[in-house]
């Protein structure tokens, strides 16, 4: 078992981003969960920030917007104020990998089943129900099971440029040429 290497982008990088007022939020998750849901961090578990910026008001219904690749949550820094004036939470997270959350070492220390159970504690840990997903490019291959896997904590989608392949067929030409 090889030792993780956890990276992590120095917060001086994020300080004159134009645009992108946000103060950031952290919330720690467990690396090594697969397959479900964590109740908490494990002792002795390896552990992971994913960060997220939000506005407008807490106890409003929430409009979670996951970005695709190579993005993160300033992707969606026009939408926010808009969404959030609006009269709704609007919380945009970054990836593991991604903007201001933490990154792995190694390629291989990624897997898409990864991405989608960190998601997942990170909806737990932050009580989001009554969701509306936001979401574009791989991050409606995450959103999209989360909402098939955890339906209870949705209320709607709006999927863009998006998909949720089986794996049954072969992905078109214009993907392999990404």
């Amino acid at each position: 078992m090889s030792i993780l290497s956890i990276l992590r982008t120095p917060e001086a990088r994020f300080e004159t981003l134009q645009d992108f007022p946000y103060e950031p939020n952290y919330t720690v998750i467990n690396h090594g969960i697969s397959h479900g849901i964590s109740q908490g961090i494990s002792h002795g578990a390896e552990v992971l920030r994913m960060h997220h910026v939000e506005a407008g008001d807490v106890d409003a219904a929430p409009v979670l917007m996951l970005h695709g690749e190579p993005s993160w949550s300033y992707l969606y820094r026009k939408m926010i104020p808009i969404i959030a004036d609006a009269g709704y939470r609007a919380i945009a997270p970054d990836f593991i990998g991604f903007g201001r959350s933490d990154k792995l070492g190694k390629p291989e220390d990624y897997s898409y089943q990864s991405h989608v159970d960190w998601m997942k504690q990170w909806l737990v840990a932050n009580k989001l129900e009554n969701i509306t997903l936001v979401c574009q490019d791989w991050g409606g291959l995450v959103g999209l099971r989360l909402v098939a896997e955890m339906p209870e904590r949705f209320s709607a989608v709006v999927a863009a440029n998006t998909g949720l392949p089986t794996g049954d067929r072969p992905m078109p030409d214009i993907w392999e040429q990404f």
